[in-house]
């Protein structure tokens, strides 16, 4: 990923969060059939994993074997910055239309488990963490669905790991604007309900071009 210094994000608390928040990576791996690419929930297991599940049925878990390289790639809000937000353009003009957006690139090697005790683990700790977050007390729980319809259900799906190699973070937040470009951009982005990323932006210091 091209990472200039200023666009690099090194706080393990935003990258973490932004993992929580998105958590829906694309994961991407390199088979004898060539590059592959899956849309898939994920949580995070401390610093060392990311977990998640497929379906039986997706040749996922049959073209890449255990212990293949994998990258996992977390996308946050992204919104088009035009040149009209900057107030300095009647200044100079000097700006061109860009792009600001946060992402997270998780390296690591992913492996399969198709036993029921790990599944039914997995999907119990995925549904209390959505569910609690959506519903709070009246989550839904794997207990609500007859026992007989959720063993088919597990016995549908295949658990998988992701052991941790590397992470690379990237913030374009404008941090390499004026502080008065900044502000204008921060502004577009609350007015077009980017509300995430102009939080984030207004937590961010600006750093010199």
């Amino acid at each position: 990923m091209y990472m200039p210094e200023h666009f690099h994000e090194t706080d393990p608390s935003e990258v973490a969060g932004l993992i929580a928040a998105f958590p829906l990576a694309c994961i991407v791996a390199q088979t004898a059939q060539g590059l592959v690419a899956n849309h898939i929930p994920v949580m995070r297991e401390g610093d060392t994993a990311l977990v998640g599940h497929i379906a039986l049925n997706n040749d996922m878990h049959r073209v890449i074997t255990d212990h293949t390289p994998v990258l996992a790639i977390f996308r946050g809000q992204d919104g088009y910055v035009s040149p009209n937000l900057y107030p300095t353009k009647k200044d100079h003009h000097r700006h061109v239309p860009t792009w600001n957006y946060q992402v997270v690139h998780v390296a690591g090697q992913i492996s399969f488990q198709h036993d029921d005790k790990t599944k039914r683990a997995m999907v119990g700790r995925l549904t209390r963490d959505h569910e609690t977050r959506m519903n709070g007390d009246a989550a839904w729980r794997m207990a609500d669905a007859p026992r007989d319809f959720m063993d088919g259900m597990l016995a549908a799906i295949v658990a998988f790991r992701i052991d941790i190699a590397g992470i690379a973070a990237k913030s374009k937040l404008s941090q390499n604007r004026e502080a008065v470009d900044h502000a204008g951009v921060v502004q577009s982005f609350e007015a077009r309900g980017l509300d995430a990323m102009a939080a984030r932006m207004r937590r961010n210091t600006r750093s010199d071009e």
